[in-house]
């Protein structure tokens, strides 16, 4: 008799950081006056995941300060970014006492970013057929992680009512599968982390290359089947373009110590929660918290 699948949840933190400080006004402040509009953004994204997906398993991924592998090989990645406000990395360490309060372990790794530790874990248990892993993140990056197990959980409603992406989404959506993602980004860029690719290239150029060649690799293999201009700007971008698949590439071997036993969900200390939620002001969360795992009953998501 085949055992039941369990279901994991890998949550991408410091995307849900920044998407809940953008999205609750910085009004948001505790008793003692800290500004909390982050840390309120991703705890209300978590009371929707835990009560709206009931995983068997969950775990968090944050970025780790300082620079990565990546910055090493390329000092200009992500260079183009404006650098967020002080005010969202000084409510980091709140978040990670929700994270903790919560009893949900946390990841980090030096010089990786959360990416590549959610790549990490979704690849070491995607061999699993018992773990259905579903990754929640709005970045698009970790999208080439999907497959038969590795599903997105993608944000509506503040994944109260979540999209899953599956590998038919994805080819769907993009006319390319998950794995070709880097082979994308290697060719077209991405000006989100200032990853250059090839000059000239573009979006459509790139799609159509890799459906005819499917990777970087085959499409320099056959560079003199392509003519014309197309040909003279991946012989002149070819360094561009191979760096850039690899800065676009999640690494899956980031050094995590894993123990999927450790994720396995635990009964929550609500007190403990809502002890914590008072010293931080969140009533409407306290409320929620109570009806989710009292009643069962969900309140609309603020955001």
């Amino acid at each position: 008799m085949n055992s039941p699948v369990e279901k994991l949840i890998l949550i991408d933190g410091s995307g849900l950081i920044y998407r809940g400080f953008y999205a609750i006004p910085p009004f948001f402040k505790a008793p003692d006056g800290t500004q909390t509009n982050a840390v309120f953004g991703f705890a209300s994204i978590l009371i929707s995941l835990l009560s709206a997906q009931k995983p068997d398993y969950i775990a968090v991924a944050l970025d780790k300060k300082g620079p990565t592998f990546r910055h090493k090989e390329f000092k200009e990645y992500k260079a183009t970014r404006v650098k967020a406000p002080q005010e969202l990395y000084d409510q980091i360490p709140l978040v990670q006492e929700v994270i903790n309060t919560f009893g949900i372990p946390l990841f980090e790794a030096e010089g990786f970013e959360a990416d590549d530790i959610l790549a990490t874990i979704a690849k070491r248990l995607s061999g699993d057929k018992n773990i259905q892993t579903f990754i929640a993140t709005g970045d698009f990056d970790i999208f080439q992680v999907v497959g038969p197990n590795v599903s997105i959980l993608y944000p509506a409603k503040g994944f109260k009512e979540a999209e899953v992406w599956t590998t038919k989404d994805v080819i769907k959506k993009y006319n390319l599968t998950p794995e070709q993602i880097p082979d994308y980004k290697g060719l077209a860029g991405d000006s989100s982390d200032n990853i250059p690719g090839v000059r000239g290239i573009g979006d459509k150029g790139a799609t159509e290359l890799l459906l005819k060649y499917k990777n970087l690799e085959n499409i320099y293999e056959h560079l003199g089947e392509i003519g014309g201009a197309m040909h003279k700007k991946l012989e002149e971008g070819r360094d561009s373009a191979f760096m850039s698949k690899r800065l676009a590439t999640l690494d899956s071997a980031t050094p995590i110590d894993f123990d999927l036993s450790a994720c396995r969900m635990k009964d929550l200390d609500i007190s403990s929660v809502q002890n914590l939620f008072g010293k931080l002001g969140f009533k409407s969360l306290q409320k929620r918290l109570a009806d989710a795992f009292s009643t069962h009953y969900e309140q609309e998501v603020l955001f």
